[in-house]
């Protein structure tokens, strides 16, 4: 009998011939002599039979091929449309949260257009349907609950040591002295304060005790002054000035002679402290 045809092999036998080739290892003999049996039965050749095997255990989809892709308008087109429609909505978003409908939107760019940076986009009028364009919204991240929705924050971190310290003060927990020599006559009782700067990238803290009256700028250079002084260990990570400080807004930040020491220290392309 011929072989090379292209007939058709029931299905029947195709499941019985897949079920005797399952039982038997990957390179038994035994599948190679089934397989030419099996050919030479329904006059195939061994490719064809091979090929009808695949295609019988091959899932075949429910869906279109080009599920997803809009067949009416090509795909740059109507993202670009889309976006347009997003923009819109966020743009008459009033206190209340109300906004253009879709079919609003579609309306005045099919009659007025809209003026963009690459100029003005007028599509022809029945080329965008709402349903359409609601899906594409959806399915490209552009309806409004995801496009208004804020960005999720994102802890940064300095990639080596004595790029970033964070800058702290604290009132201490320890006991007061109930006459301090240091007393300013007037001003009453100063605040034991615990100073500290923490190395973003390595862990380590250095800190002092001081007695201040409030968060005084002059307290808080004389602290930093300290910290970025040349130490005896080698490996400590305070070793001169750090590229960021980032500390609170608080006084010392706002006062201008703290301003005009950071703005000494940094260098051109970045500030020399960070306020959160």
């Amino acid at each position: 009998m011929a072989k090379g045809g292209h007939g058709s092999i029931p299905t029947e036998a195709l499941i019985n011939l897949r079920r005797r080739l399952d039982v038997l290892p990957a390179r038994h003999p035994d599948r190679k002599a089934t397989m030419e049996s099996a050919a030479t039965l329904y006059g195939v050749s061994r490719a064809t039979l091979y090929r009808q095997l695949r295609q019988l255990v091959r899932p075949k989809s429910v869906r279109r091929a080009d599920r997803g892709k809009p067949r009416k308008v090509p795909a740059a087109e109507m993202e670009r449309y889309c976006e347009i429609v997003a923009a819109l909505k966020i743009r008459t978003t009033n206190k209340k949260g109300h906004h253009l409908s879709t079919a609003r939107a579609i309306q005045l760019m099919e009659e007025y257009g809209v003026e963009t940076p690459d100029g003005l986009v007028q599509p022809q009028a029945g080329m965008l349907s709402r349903t359409t364009v609601n899906r594409y919204l959806r399915e490209w991240g552009y309806d409004h609950v995801r496009m208004t929705r804020e960005p999720a924050a994102v802890r940064f971190q300095a990639k080596r040591s004595n790029e970033m310290w964070q800058f702290d003060l604290s009132p201490s927990d320890l006991k007061q002295v109930t006459a301090p020599l240091w007393i300013e006559p007037g001003r009453g009782n100063p605040t034991l304060m615990l100073y500290s700067v923490v190395d973003d990238r390595s862990g380590v803290a250095y800190q002092e005790y001081r007695c201040v009256y409030g968060e005084d700028a002059e307290s808080a250079l004389r602290f930093l002054y300290n910290a970025m002084a040349t130490k005896g260990d080698d490996g400590s990570p305070f070793q001169g000035i750090p590229g960021t400080i980032y500390m609170d807004n608080g006084p010392i930040v706002r006062s201008r002679v703290f301003q005009r020491v950071m703005d000494c220290l940094g260098s051109p392309n970045e500030s020399a402290y960070l306020v959160r």
